[in-house]
Formats: C-alpha cells, sequence, structure tokens
C-alpha cells in the first residue's frame, strides 16, 4: 500500500466558470488556468500520481502543451487513473478538502464525489470531498483564490 498527498491552489478571476469536482458552480467569478483549473482535481490527481512515484500533474500534462489548453480536469483524471491502473495500482480511498471563502460548496458535494467515484471506479463511499473556509484569512480569506488538498491510499494488485 500507499500514501499520496495532492495540494493546489488557482486565482480566482472575472469571465472563467468555477469548475470544483467536475461541477459547474455559479458564482460570479471562476479560477483561472490553462486548463479547467478545477483545484479539487488537481490536488486529487497529484495525490494519486505521488503515491504512484509518477511525477506531478505539471510533468504529465505541462502547460506548455497546447492539447491540454481549456481540457477538462475530469478528463485528465480518466487518464492518470488509466495509467496508474495499467501498471497494477487500484486506489483504495480519496479524502479531500476544499479551501474557500465563497461560495458555499455544501449542496455541491455529494454531485462532486459521484463524479470522482465513477472517474475512478471506485464505491462513493470512498471519495471524501469536504470544504472550510479559512475564517476571511489569508488569500482564500480575501477570496483571492481556491485551494485543495487532498490524499489517498493505493495498493498493488496483480494484472
Amino acid at each position: 500500500m500507499r500514501v499520496g498527498l495532492g495540494y493546489d491552489v488557482h486565482k480566482l478571476v472575472k469571465d472563467r466558470k468555477l469548475i470544483l469536482g467536475g461541477v459547474d458552480i455559479p458564482y460570479e467569478k471562476g479560477l483561472l488556468g490553462h486548463s479547467d483549473a478545477d483545484v479539487l482535481i488537481h490536488a486529487i490527481m497529484d495525490s494519486i500520481v505521488g503515491a504512484c512515484k509518477k511525477g506531478d500533474i505539471g510533468k504529465l500534462f505541462p502547460d506548455t502543451k497546447d492539447e491540454f489548453e481549456g481540457i477538462s480536469s475530469m478528463e485528465l483524471l480518466k487518464r492518470v487513473y488509466t495509467l496508474i491502473k495499467n501498471d497494477g495500482y487500484k486506489i483504495v480511498n480519496i479524502d479531500s478538502v476544499i479551501v474557500a471563502q465563497k461560495p458555499r460548496m455544501s449542496e455541491y458535494i455529494d454531485s462532486m464525489e459521484k463524479n470522482i467515484s465513477r472517474c475512478l471506479e471506485i464505491d462513493e463511499d470512498f471519495v471524501s470531498v469536504k470544504a472550510t473556509t479559512e475564517e476571511n484569512l489569508g488569500f482564500t480569506g480575501r477570496e483571492e483564490g481556491i485551494s485543495a488538498k487532498a490524499i489517498c491510499l493505493i495498493e498493488k494488485i496483480d494484472v
């Protein structure tokens, strides 16, 4: 068994969609990035590739390549899953947290967990997404950006 830790942050800007966990969340700002900038999925991907010692998502999906411009992070998560699955790894569980002052995430959490579990072919009971604020402190508290952290447990299986 192996454990991986992931972290990501993106700046909030006008004229961008806010997509977290593959869910389009109505909000006045969205996250700036080369892809759809889904910080939650990026943190989850980094936790997975870290556990498998595959580098990080910047190495796998560099922002210097046009093919990744505007791409759905859920599509990138599918690619990460295929990569580790082909190497004989199985995801046991994912635990994650979104750090954002606004908007409130509670009504979107179930959809995020469903999207992630479906993509990683694991039961929803093994995917946890939480959300918290930073009580108006720091860049997330000032609504300048959103960050996410994730941890995953994987195991090697026979292929």
